[in-house]
C-alpha cells in the first residue's frame, strides 16, 4: 500500500493513469501529452509499473501501457475506514435521535403538533 500511495503522491503520475483510464497508449503517446522530457515521463511509468498500478506490453518497437487499478483497492479500502465515522459517532447519531424522538412524543402528548416549538 505504501508503494502504491507514494506513486500516485506525484500530480504528473495521477494525470498519467487519469489517461490510461480511458485507453492503452504508447509512451510516445504518453510523452507527447506533457511538457517535461520523455526520459522523466519514463521514469515515472517505471515508477507505476513497480508499484503495480500499470502494465506494459511490446507492440513491435513500441511499449503499450495499461492502467491496472486492482493495487487501488487496499488503499482505498484503508481510505475508508479512515473516514468511516468512529464508534463514539455512530453512538452521539443514535442519542440524538432518541433525543429528537422523545421531544415529538412529549410535545404529541401534551396536544401539541410536532412542528410548533415550545415556547418557555
Amino acid at each position: 500500500m505504501d508503494e502504491v500511495a507514494a506513486a500516485i503522491a506525484d500530480p504528473v503520475r495521477r494525470e498519467i493513469l487519469q489517461m490510461l483510464r480511458d485507453e492503452p497508449l504508447s509512451a510516445g503517446q504518453i510523452a507527447d501529452r506533457f511538457v517535461i522530457s520523455r526520459p522523466a515521463v519514463s521514469r515515472h511509468l517505471r515508477v507505476l509499473r513497480e508499484a503495480g498500478l500499470v502494465r506494459d506490453t511490446a507492440d513491435g518497437r513500441r511499449r503499450v501501457y495499461t492502467l491496472v487499478t486492482a493495487p487501488l483497492d487496499e488503499l482505498a479500502g484503508w481510505l475508508g475506514r479512515l473516514m468511516r465515522p468512529s464508534g463514539w459517532q455512530h453512538r452521539l447519531d443514535a442519542l440524538e435521535t432518541e433525543v429528537y424522538r422523545a421531544r415529538r412524543e412529549r410535545q404529541t402528548a401534551a396536544g401539541r403538533h410536532p412542528s410548533q416549538k415550545e415556547t418557555a
